[in-house]
């Protein structure tokens, strides 16, 4: 099957997808977390917090999430910041503000895309790792999607997976997860060390799935 014809019938799978979860989209019901977001630890991974940031009513407003942790942690002079939103419901054939539209949004350049795998209770899982830059500054983010019985690095076989739950199981949340830190030599490993612990983290707070 050429990438071609692939990519067709996933398109048309999501259309038909989505448009049959629209007729059953009154069935979706509101996942509460099992645990706050705010009982991620402190520290993680040889980082501690160091600062917590509150989202301003403007943004609050366009990004429509349930709720949220905005953190700064700390390993002697570098920092990172962690970005946790989460959705107790998500309309199908929409998604989460996604960081490959949010940071060139907000003036950054993403020089470099790809992914990392991430190892997660004896196995490997696929994240995004990307490479910004603004006004001389280099940072390394990754991200990823995380919900009670996945995680995704593609918004695109989100959406589709979105179609798919709203029509089997009516449970639709969700979370999107974001480090950043600076781009140093040791910035790749750092981070997916840091993924490595607040993946599970995450998992308590979102519950496992029925």
């Amino acid at each position: 099957m050429t990438i071609l014809s692939f990519r067709y019938i996933c398109t048309v799978a999501l259309l038909v997808g989505t448009f049959a979860a629209y007729a059953w989209s009154g069935r979706r019901k509101p996942d509460a977390l099992a645990q706050p977001l705010e009982t991620i630890d402190k520290q993680l991974a040889g980082w501690t917090i160091s600062d917590t940031e509150k989202l301003t009513d403007r943004m609050l407003d366009r990004l429509q999430l349930t709720s949220y942790i905005a953190r700064t942690y700390q390993k002697g002079d570098t920092r990172l910041d962690l970005f946790v939103s989460y959705y107790a419901e998500q309309r199908t054939g929409e998604t989460m503000h996604s960081p490959k539209h949010c940071l060139p949004g907000a003036g950054w350049e993403i020089w470099k895309n790809g992914s990392a795998m991430v190892p997660v209770n004896g196995r490997q899982v696929e994240i995004n790792q990307y490479s910004i830059q603004k006004s001389g500054q280099r940072n390394l983010v990754f991200y990823w999607y995380q919900s009670k019985d996945r995680i995704l690095a593609s918004e695109y076989m989100g959406k589709i997976l979105l179609a798919k739950d709203t029509l089997l199981s009516s449970h639709t949340g969700g979370s999107l997860v974001r480090i950043i830190l600076p781009d140093l030599p040791t910035s790749p490993a750092q981070g997916i060390a840091f993924a490595t612990a607040v993946i599970p983290q995450v998992q308590r707070c979102l519950g496992t799935a029925n």
